[in-house]
C-alpha cells in the first residue's frame, strides 16, 4: 500500500517546530503556484504543500471518479494528510475552491484546524436570482464544460487569461494554460464540474475558525460581491480587497497579500 506523503507528493519544509501552515492550490493547480510566497512564509512557519489527488505530481492509481466527484473528497485529503503527519493547530491557505474544501475539512476535524486564508474564495459560483450573485449562469458553464469534451486546449487557452486576469504577465498565463493541459481531461472535467456546479453557500455559517478573506477588486470569477458575502456569513472574519486584478493573487500580488497573511496568523 502507497503512502499519503506518496500519493499526495507531499513536501513539508521551513521550521521543524512552528506552526503548521498547509497550502491548498486551486483547480487546475499544483503545488507549484505556491512558489512565490514560500521564502517568507518558511522563515516563520512549518509549511506543508501538496498536491490533490489527480492534480500536479499525485499518483493517480489513488484517484476515483465517484470520491472526487464533490469537494469532500477532496476535503478528505486534507484531512488524510493532517492525519498523517499527526498535524495541530494548522492554519490553511486555500486558493479559490480550496477555500471551501478547506472550510468542509475545518467542520470535521475543528480541533486540528485553527485559521482558514481564502484567496479569492466563492461558495458558489452559479446565480442564483435574486439573493445571490455567483457570476455565472448555470448555461455558461454548461458551455465550458462542454468546450472541455470538444477542445480541451482550446478551453485551457480561452479559461488562463480570464483566471489569470488578461493584463497579468504572459508567462504566468502560460504557466496556468500548461497547467490545465497537464491534467488527464477526465479528472479535470470530474473536478470542473464539482467545483463550478456545487453550492457550498449553507456551509460558512457553520465555521468556527477565525477566517482571511482576500478577494481582487478586478476577478472574473469571484467578484467583491462574493467576497462580502462571505465575510457577512462567516462570523468570525475578516475581508481585505486587494487592488489587483485576476483569481490568483498568491502568484500575481504576492508581496502584497503576504504580510497580511502573516499579520492574520500572528
Amino acid at each position: 500500500m502507497m503512502n499519503i506523503k506518496t500519493i499526495n507528493n507531499i513536501k513539508i519544509s521551513g521550521l521543524k517546530d512552528a506552526p503548521t501552515l498547509m497550502l491548498a492550490h486551486g483547480f487546475g493547480c499544483d503545488q507549484n503556484m505556491w512558489r512565490f510566497m514560500l521564502p517568507e512564509l518558511e522563515k516563520q512557519y512549518q509549511v506543508v504543500l501538496f498536491d490533490y489527488v489527480g492534480s500536479g505530481n499525485s499518483v493517480l492509481t489513488g484517484y476515483s471518479n465517484e470520491k472526487y466527484s464533490s469537494l469532500e473528497g477532496y476535503a478528505r485529503d486534507i484531512i488524510d494528510i493532517i492525519e498523517e503527519l499527526q498535524l495541530t493547530d494548522v492554519t490553511i491557505i486555500g486558493h479559490s475552491v480550496s477555500s471551501i474544501i478547506a472550510s468542509i475539512a475545518s467542520l470535521e476535524i475543528p480541533e486540528k484546524i485553527s485559521k482558514i486564508i481564502m484567496v479569492c474564495p466563492s461558495p458558489c459560483f452559479l446565480n442564483v436570482p435574486p439573493q445571490y450573485e455567483g457570476g455565472f449562469e448555470r448555461s455558461d458553464l454548461e458551455e465550458l464544460i462542454e468546450l472541455m469534451d470538444k477542445n480541451y486546449i482550446g478551453w485551457a487557452n480561452y479559461l488562463a487569461p480570464l483566471v489569470m486576469g488578461s493584463s497579468q504577465s504572459a508567462e504566468l498565463i502560460a504557466e496556468l494554460s500548461g497547467s490545465f493541459c497537464s491534467t488527464d481531461p477526465l479528472i479535470a472535467k470530474n473536478f470542473a464540474k464539482a467545483t463550478f456546479f456545487s453550492d457550498y453557500r449553507h456551509i460558512l455559517k457553520d465555521i468556527k475558525c477565525p477566517s482571511l478573506i482576500l478577494q481582487s477588486a478586478s476577478d472574473s470569477l469571484a467578484s467583491t460581491k462574493v467576497g462580502q458575502y462571505m465575510a457577512e456569513n462567516i462570523k468570525n472574519s475578516q475581508l481585505e480587497i486587494v487592488k489587483a486584478e485576476g483569481h490568483c493573487l498568491h502568484m500575481t500580488n504576492y508581496q502584497d497579500i503576504t504580510p497580511i497573511i502573516l499579520k492574520f496568523i500572528e
